[in-house]
């Protein structure tokens, strides 16, 4: 059975990357053994159905790494020299020192890979996993390959050296594409486009209620997801008389902040901060008729962060809630035409108005339930989009290496 290794951040510990979850248990049914190798593995399991993943889980410096990177060190000199000689290149002193962070690590998982046959290495983000994962494939002697979102782009992380060095880059929007060309600066350089996928449940039936409309916002507590600008729009909506309700999962560093801002605008009794919701409850609740829309208000920050194409706001698509999103970074491929409602980022006064237009057409929000099904029925399907990484990572290793794996 052909191996591949799917180095991540921190998956399956952590609140983060339920998406990369999906996408595993895809390609398992294609076919391809999956071991996750996260760069810092300790912590518990947040999401129930990370649970299900294979994974050498191990902390990124202990005496075990560092005995097995000195074993393979001594026995591949020439290759460990060379592994170590990439890195000269990192643009800042910064992350020079992240990247020698992860190189033990990268020894190591290569001594592994060798070990266990592995057919292909796969690193989610740009950053230092694909460090980690870059390094143990020359190392290893065997193919690798990047999955780049958006934040991992701006850091450029020898994205040059991993774009020359990498079977294929992989990026989840085309507005992401055009940035990482850009970034690489390499004649003839071409990422591919490849969206996150998710699995594609049957619709929840969602029969029209006189209650408040029932909001879910999924996403972690920072600055880029724009939540100030929805307890703003919620307020708005009060002070006419719209009755809504906002579920906000998630949590981060903005958190206290967010809770504050929600008692100074008086919406406190219209607001609910759910704290982070496991991946599989989150999607269970999201398939029943619990809320009426999912709301993402992203925007751009003064440093220039912005969204890529949340998965969140995927998964509630496919599961047949109606969308209401802002015109930054990916969204608009996931919303234009139709799949949802886009307002401007940082506009709390259109996003009260589509939430009151929604709040009083209910046959709108079942229109839009379906444009947005059939959207991601037709570009996220993971199904679909794990056939094609299976075949790309075939490719890559060529047929010789399934005849002996």
């Amino acid at each position: 059975m052909p191996h591949v290794l799917y180095v991540t951040a921190r998956l399956p510990s952590g609140d983060g990357e339920p998406f990369i979850v999906t996408e595993v248990l895809a390609l398992e049914r294609h076919g391809w053994k999956v071991t996750v190798v996260p760069m810092r593995g300790t912590g518990p399991v947040v999401h129930g159905d990370a649970r299900r993943l294979q994974a050498w889980a191990a902390p990124l410096l202990s005496p075990g790494i560092l005995a097995s990177a000195l074993t393979e060190a001594v026995r591949r000199p020439g290759r460990a020299a060379r592994a170590l000689g990439s890195l000269r290149s990192s643009r800042s002193t910064d992350v020079h020192l992240r990247n020698l962070a992860v190189l033990p690590k990268a020894l190591w998982l290569a001594r592994r890979a060798r070990r266990v046959g592995a057919t292909h290495i796969h690193a989610h983000w740009a950053s230092t996993p694909s460090t980690m994962a870059m390094l143990a494939a020359r190392l290893a002697g065997i193919p690798w390959s990047i999955t780049a979102h958006r934040w991992d782009i701006a850091e450029n992380n020898l994205l040059r050296e991993k774009a020359t060095s990498a079977s294929f880059v992989r990026v989840i929007s085309a507005h992401g594409a055009e940035e990482l060309r850009r970034a690489a600066g390499l004649d003839g350089f071409a990422p591919i486009v490849l969206h996150m996928g998710v699995d594609l449940p049957p619709p929840a039936a969602r029969e029209g209620h006189t209650g408040p409309l029932r909001i879910v916002t999924p996403a972690r507590l920072v600055e880029k997801k724009g939540h100030e600008h929805l307890l703003e729009a919620v307020r708005a909506l009060r002070s006419r008389g719209v009755a809504v309700h906002a579920d906000i999962a998630g949590e981060g560093p903005l958190g206290p902040a967010l809770r504050e801002r929600a008692s100074e605008l008086g919406v406190q009794e219209d607001v609910v901060f759910l704290g982070t919701l496991p991946h599989d409850e989150l999607l269970r609740r999201m398939g029943t008729a619990e809320w009426d829309v999912v709301v993402l208000p992203s925007v751009i920050t003064a440093s220039g962060q912005l969204e890529g194409i949340p998965v969140a706001l995927i998964e509630a698509l496919a599961c047949g809630l109606p969308a209401v999103g802002t015109q930054a970074g990916g969204t608009p491929e996931l919303l234009g035409e139709g799949a949802g409602i886009l307002v401007p980022p940082g506009d709390a006064e259109a996003l009260a108005q589509a939430l009151e237009r929604l709040a009083s057409e209910p046959e709108l929000r079942a229109a839009l339930a379906r444009a947005g099904r059939a959207r991601v029925e037709e570009r996220f399907d993971v199904n679909r989009i794990a056939s094609e990484l299976a075949t790309r990572f075939r490719d890559c290793a060529g047929p010789q290496a399934f005849r002996s794996a």
